[in-house]
């Protein structure tokens, strides 16, 4: 095995109150919105990192106690209530690789609890959605044979019955309020990015109905009507090339799209009378609430407090919980009345966070279209610009917006200018920006990054000496493929958790991924093998002149370790090639404090380093 250069780890990034200023951030106590239980809405569960380690905890909103429920070495961040509330449910998986099974223990329990499989019989694999009814219970299952759906009678002893199985990529969508009707999604015709809908009947076994839009334009089953009777299913469809909302009942086939006069992308919720829905739209990176009732078309935005809005939902009483931040601002969470009253509801213990600077927006002509990116300007020393990183969002399928990140303020507090770029294949800007890298990954989103950069460089944000690009995830190949075919474009680049192989990691990664990769590029990698080549940062190894960080989790099922060793052996093989790479016991990322403290710490500073060399 070849041994290769393993990245310091400082003990300091500043000799000021900085360094203070930049840990905090990660040590302060966060913690995620409360969910509560349906029938028992005074029982919620969150994850929080009070401990040191991202955990699920409780609160009991009656008695205002607060309760650790987990306490495992890689962390637990997957849970959920029964609606009476009496059990927590969690996911069970080994060292952080997402592979295990749904566990259950008692309300009163804590950390280390005796737990019993959730749903009997439903075996292990990566999760693929879960409802949990009052009397029935529906769980995915995905492994490399594909998807299997089941359901349990809850509080039966007898195993989980199988109600669908593919070898294409599935998933559990949404139960009916009178549990009779299961929504799944479904990829039967080789597209999981664009899935089709089918409602089964949980009585006969049958299928009640199907949806499917056509090629490239997916369906998402987001809930059922809550209201005893009303067997309407809420969707989020893109027939006009942008995410939005529809209202379906499959047992007559009616389908009632909801035109709503807003820009960009939109998700939502029903209230709990059904009467009206809770409506998340986002757009150019920022997240608003809006309520829209569907019998008289009104429309009205929530006033909520300035920032960008993370999650939210309705309770009972038609107070709407939500979270929300900006760049400057740390997360809240909040609780907005019907009178229009708003409030914080919980607030973590110990100190706030410190805030950060800022973000401004910048658009720039790209070759597909005006790529929008959010800046972070460090103040300039004497005429020239700050140094920059490029700090690239993972997914593709995601975006960077205008929230509070705990690393974006570690940079700027290093004096880096920070750029992130929602390149084409990001959401938030339509289906037809989400789905143009189809075909040709990787290159499409470097071209934008590459546009940002000219544009900035021309107004003099940037140096175009003095910029690194780093990313994890998506982010991390893209940083890789971005040190190999535009090396004369930065001084370093930072790879976290990369696709550095893409063969070899087709080859290792969970069954959802390579589904999900079958469809980005039109095959497989033996259909495509030109086209895989081109994607993959391995093919450009030779072309690297630019100090590389790769940092890799050893339990990684999504961009496995193997993929990454090939990498790293072809930069060592060429013997001129400088890098390191840090190695951390965990998944696809860690959810330990210290361990995020220093993979941040180790980026910054190996940034520095190759800047000042």
């Amino acid at each position: 095995m070849t041994s290769h250069p393993c990245a310091p780890v400082p003990e300091r990034l500043f000799d000021d109150e900085r360094e203070q200023r930049w840990r905090s951030r990660f040590t302060a106590v966060q913690m995620s919105r409360p969910s509560w239980a349906r029938d028992a809405p005074q029982h919620t569960v969150y994850v929080s990192n009070a401990t040191g380690t991202f955990e699920v905890h409780v609160w009991d909103r009656a008695s205002g106690e607060y309760r650790q429920v987990t306490d495992r070495r890689n962390g637990t961040t997957s849970a959920e209530l029964p609606p009476g509330g009496e059990q927590v449910w969690w996911f069970a998986d080994t060292d952080g690789d997402e592979f295990g099974h749904w566990v259950a223990q008692p309300w009163s329990a804590g950390p280390g609890a005796p737990t019993v499989p959730a749903v009997p019989g439903a075996g292990d694999g990566y999760p693929a959605g879960l409802e949990i009814g009052r009397r029935r219970t529906a769980v995915g299952v995905s492994t490399d044979d594909g998807t299997t759906l089941l359901v349990h009678e809850r509080g039966s002893s007898e195993q989980a019955r199988v109600v669908y199985r593919h070898t294409e990529d599935a998933g559990v969508g949404a139960l009916s309020e009178d549990e009779t009707l299961l929504a799944i999604s479904h990829s039967e015709h080789g597209d999981s990015r664009h899935p089709s809908l089918r409602v089964l009947d949980l009585e006969s076994g049958t299928t009640v109905a199907d949806l499917h839009d056509g090629p490239g334009k997916g369906l998402e089953p987001l809930e059922f009507s809550p209201v005893a009777g009303d067997q309407r299913l809420l969707v989020g469809h893109e027939r006009r090339g942008r995410d939005e909302l529809l209202i379906w009942d499959p047992t007559t086939g009616a389908v009632t799209e909801l035109e709503l006069d807003l820009p960009g992308d939109l998700v939502a919720g029903f209230y709990p009378d059904a009467s009206a829905l809770l409506v998340a739209h986002t757009h150019a990176a920022r997240t608003r609430l809006y309520r829209y009732e569907p019998a008289g078309g009104t429309l009205t935005e929530l006033p909520t407090a300035p920032g960008c809005v993370g999650s939210a939902e309705v309770r009972d009483d038609g107070t709407v919980e939500y979270s929300s931040s900006s760049a400057a601002t740390p997360s809240q969470i909040r609780a907005l009345s019907p009178d229009d009253s708003d409030a914080v509801l919980v607030v973590p213990p110990g100190e706030r966070p410190p805030g950060s600077l800022p973000v401004r927006d910048v658009w720039a002509a790209g070759p597909g279209g005006d790529v929008h990116a959010l800046v972070t300007e460090a103040p300039r020393a004497g005429d020239r610009p700050a140094p920059a990183v490029f700090v690239l969002h993972g997914g593709p399928h995601a975006a960077d917006e205008d929230r509070f990140d705990a690393g974006r303020a570690t940079w700027s507090d290093a004096g880096f200018t920070v750029v992130e770029v929602n390149y084409r294949g990001s959401t938030g800007y339509g289906s037809g920006w989400r789905d143009a890298i189809e075909g040709r990954p990787g290159l499409t989103e470097l071209a934008d990054v590459a546009a940002v950069q000219d544009a900035l460089v021309a107004d003099g944000t940037v140096d175009p000496a003095r910029c690194a690009v780093d990313g994890w995830s998506w982010g991390g190949y893209l940083a890789l493929l971005a040190a190999g075919t535009q090396p004369q474009r930065w001084a370093a680049a930072v790879a976290g958790v990369p696709v550095a192989d893409y063969v070899a990691a087709y080859a290792d990664e969970m069954e959802q991924l390579r589904a999900f990769d079958r469809a980005l590029f039109g095959g497989s990698p033996e259909e495509l093998p030109q086209l895989y080549r081109e994607a993959s940062p391995l093919t450009y190894v030779d072309a690297v002149r630019v100090p590389v960080l790769v940092l890799a989790g050893e339990n990684d099922p999504r961009c496995p370790i193997r993929q990454i060793d090939n990498y790293l052996d072809a930069l060592a093989a060429r013997k001129d090639a400088t890098y390191e790479v840090s190695r951390f016991d965990a998944g696809h990322g860690s959810l330990v404090v210290s361990d995020q403290l220093d993979l941040i710490a180790t980026e910054v500073d190996f940034v520095r380093r190759a800047l000042a060399g």
